[in-house]
């Protein structure tokens, strides 16, 4: 991350969402607002499920890492976005800006990783309920989470000191609220081809093969809920998966949306909604889907209350 040697900029300024003075300070209440009812309610999340005995099984055990994810994952952008609401100067040194962005991909691919898990869950529940106990066990459970932080690590410094080694000849306004991977490739004056097949490949891998793992379990979860003869059965078999069908839905289809198409500006643009909904929505809407839809989960609240 020496970026000095090789460029003149030391510091970003991020263009954020809005630059109306009338606008900002409703909009740093707003987001404020949101990001204080997203990490309490991932918490509460997690708080049921150390705290109730009932909660203890596998799927809870990746809802509760799914809240942790989700609550890192705003944590590491809407802070600074709305004290840059705030703020005249909207700027954030070279090192701030690859930090964030190390931390910003770390947690988004982890995302992907805890939603494919869960889909792994929900296959084994349905397809093989009697050893549903004994395949996912908590040291099965333990290992398949450890690999998946390593795993979203090594995926992140990757990009993060191939981000760092760029030349941005004095470039410095980042059109987005929070250093990401296609508004620093479109701004950069160095040759980002190679880098922008990188993206595609191994990024592209990594963000679907998740994705295709989800769609391939939940075509057996399908196949073997129709082959549930009651009627009552087949309902309860799906709506344990459709707080997740929901989740996955949302974040994989804006996280396309904004990866898989050329880092140009006028594409760096139209991405400002679409990383909105993926990088506050989702974690913001996770808890309710879950809490709202599942009766252990709001069972468990009411005990608390």
């Amino acid at each position: 991350m020496e970026k000095e040697n090789s460029s003149s900029v030391t510091e970003f300024i991020l263009l954020g969402l809005s630059e109306n003075p009338e606008q900002k300070s409703p909009l740093s209440a707003l987001f404020l607002t949101i990001y204080l009812v997203t990490v309490l309610g991932n918490g509460l999340i997690i708080s049921l499920i150390c705290m109730t005995p009932e909660l203890q099984t596998p799927m809870y055990f990746f809802l509760g890492n799914l809240s942790f994810v989700d609550s890192s994952f705003v944590s590491v952008t809407v802070p600074l976005m709305v004290a840059h609401l705030l703020m005249e100067k909207k700027s954030i040194s070279f090192q701030g800006c690859m930090t964030q962005l190390f931390f910003f991909l770390w947690t988004a691919v982890m995302e992907c990783l805890v939603l494919a898990l869960m889909a792994y869950d929900r296959l084994v529940a349905i397809t093989n309920p009697l050893r549903y106990l004994s395949t996912l066990s908590r040291k099965t459970c333990l290992a398949f989470m450890c690999f998946a932080w390593i795993l979203s690590f090594l995926h992140s410094l990757l990009y993060t000191s191939i981000i760092s080694s760029l030349d941005f000849c004095g470039l410095d306004k980042i059109n987005e609220h929070f250093c990401d991977i296609p508004p620093l490739l479109a701004l950069s004056c160095s040759d980002t081809a190679s880098l922008e097949l990188l993206v595609y490949t191994e990024g592209g891998i990594m963000a679907m093969s998740p994705f295709v793992f989800i769609v391939v379990s939940y075509f057996r979860i399908i196949k073997t809920i129709l082959s549930i003869h009651s009627s009552s059965g087949r309902s309860r078999a799906f709506s344990t998966c459709s707080s997740h069908l929901i989740s996955v839905g949302l974040y994989f289809g804006t996280i396309f949306a904004s990866y898989l198409h050329p880092p140009t500006a006028g594409a760096v643009e139209t991405n400002r909604p679409i990383a909105l909904v993926y990088s506050i929505l989702s974690p913001l809407l996770n808890p309710f889907i879950y809490s709202l839809r599942n009766q252990q989960v709001k069972g468990a609240l009411r005990k608390m209350l």
